[in-house]
């Protein structure tokens, strides 16, 4: 039998910088928390981040750049390895936002892409 191994790219490239950030919303028990932290990986659809909150897979959060006061809407996608900086966390912003890290050396694929103009069959010809 022959093993097969599945790679799916990534929507866009990975950044490991560490920003910092306040992260607010309700935590396992329902409880409302705000804990600034700082990020491990970013990227233009969210970023991994260390909280000591206890936390639920698919909890949804807000997530704030102090820099900017820019806030988005995020939701847990991944709760790892717990270790004396926290639990490593993974946020997907709602909607892609590659500028709210203020990173100005994003990755080409960081960009959205407009789709390619219609043609209409005149055009084809």
């Amino acid at each position: 039998m022959t093993d097969v191994a599945y790679v799916y790219p990534r929507r866009s490239s990975r950044v490991f910088m560490r920003i910092r950030v306040k992260v607010a919303g309700k935590n396992a028990i329902g409880r409302r928390f705000t804990e600034t932290c700082q990020t491990i990986v970013i990227n233009a659809h969210g970023g991994l981040v260390y909280l000591n909150e206890e936390l639920r897979d698919g909890a949804m959060l807000s997530i704030t750049n102090p820099d900017t006061l820019e806030e988005l809407e995020c939701r847990i996608v991944y709760l790892g390895e717990t270790n004396d900086r926290g639990q490593r966390v993974g946020l997907e912003f709602l909607s892609p936002a590659p500028h709210f890290w203020g990173v100005e050396f994003a990755a080409p694929d960081w960009i959205p892409q407009a789709p390619p103009p219609a043609t209409t069959p005149a055009q084809q010809n």
